[in-house]
C-alpha cells in the first residue's frame, strides 16, 4: 500500500463519507479513491459491514403503528420501478445505519467525556485532599514543635520552682482588694524571679495593678499585672530587694509608685 493511500485512509474522510458528513469536494475525492484504488474499496466495504453490524446490534424495533403508517403512505403513492425501489431500500438501510452509528458515536463520545470529566474531578479532589493532608502534617509538625518548646519552658519552670534555693512568697490583698492573691518565686542564687497571678479583683478600665520592688528606699517597677495573665511568668530580678508591693495605678502603669493606693505588700527579709 503506497503512502498516498495510507494517508487517505488515516484522514478519516472514508468514515465521514460513510455517515454522510462530507461536503461536495470531500465526497468527490472519496468516490474517486473508492473507484480507483481496490484497497480503498475494500476498506469502505469493511466499514459498511461493521456499521451494519453495529446498527443491527443496537437497533430498536419501531412500533407497529409507525410501520402501518408508512405502508399506508406508500400505498397512496405511484408505483416505483423495482430496481429503483431496491436502490432506495439500499440507501435507506445505509441512511438508517448512518443515523444509528451517529447516535452511538455521539453517545459514546459523551460517555467518554463524562468519564474523563469525572476522572479530572477525582484527580482535582485527590490533589486537594493530598494538599490538605500535607497542610495538616505541616500544622501538626508545627504544633509538636511549639508544644515541645512549651514543654521545655514548663520543665524549666518546674525545675526552678523545685530548686531548694527558690523561695516562695504568697502575696495577699488588703481590705481594698481582698480577693487579690499572687505567688512570687525568687531564687537569689540563679538571680531569677517569677510570679503566679492567682486572682485579681476587677478594676475600672482606666486603672491597672502594678508590682514594685522596694530597694534602698526606692520603688522599682517590675511590671503590670493583668487579670488575663493568670500564669507563671518571669519578672525582673532585683537583688537585695526588701519588699514587694502591689499598687493600683493609671492604665498603662506609672513611673512612680502610688503608695497611697497600695493593695498588697510582703517583706523579703
Amino acid at each position: 500500500m503506497n503512502e498516498k493511500i495510507t494517508t487517505f485512509l488515516n484522514s478519516g474522510l472514508l468514515e465521514k463519507y460513510l455517515v454522510g458528513a462530507t461536503d461536495a469536494a470531500e465526497t468527490a475525492k472519496v468516490e474517486t479513491y473508492i473507484s480507483k484504488y481496490p484497497e480503498v474499496q475494500n476498506a469502505y466495504n469493511t466499514l459498511q459491514l461493521n456499521l451494519e453490524i453495529v446498527a443491527k446490534k443496537n437497533a430498536i424495533e419501531a412500533p407497529k403503528s409507525i410501520l402501518d403508517n408508512i405502508i399506508e403512505t406508500l400505498d397512496d403513492r405511484p408505483l416505483i420501478k423495482l430496481s429503483t425501489l431496491n436502490k432506495y431500500k439500499s440507501w435507506y438501510k445505509i441512511g438508517v445505519a448512518a443515523c444509528v452509528a451517529s447516535i452511538i458515536f455521539a453517545g459514546t463520545s459523551f460517555m467518554f467525556y463524562k468519564q474523563n470529566q469525572k476522572l479530572n474531578d477525582y484527580n482535582s479532589l485527590l490533589n486537594e485532599e493530598n494538599q490538605v493532608v500535607v497542610d495538616e502534617i505541616f500544622d501538626l509538625r508545627s504544633d509538636i514543635e511549639n508544644n515541645n518548646k512549651k514543654l521545655d519552658a514548663v520543665m524549666q519552670q518546674f525545675i526552678k520552682l523545685n530548686d531548694p534555693e527558690t523561695y516562695k512568697y504568697i502575696i495577699q490583698g488588703n481590705s481594698r482588694a481582698k480577693e487579690l492573691k499572687t505567688v512570687a518565686y525568687i531564687n537569689p542564687r540563679e538571680k531569677t524571679s517569677m510570679i503566679d497571678v492567682v486572682s485579681l479583683p476587677k478594676l475600672p478600665e482606666e486603672q491597672c495593678y502594678q508590682i514594685w520592688a522596694e530597694l534602698q528606699g526606692k520603688m522599682v517597677s517590675l511590671g503590670i499585672l493583668n487579670e488575663a495573665d493568670r500564669q507563671l511568668r518571669a519578672i525582673p530580678y532585683t537583688e537585695n530587694a526588701l519588699a514587694l508591693n502591689i499598687t493600683i495605678e493609671p492604665k498603662g502603669g506609672n513611673s512612680i509608685a502610688s503608695l497611697n493606693n497600695s493593695v498588697a505588700t510582703i517583706s523579703l527579709q
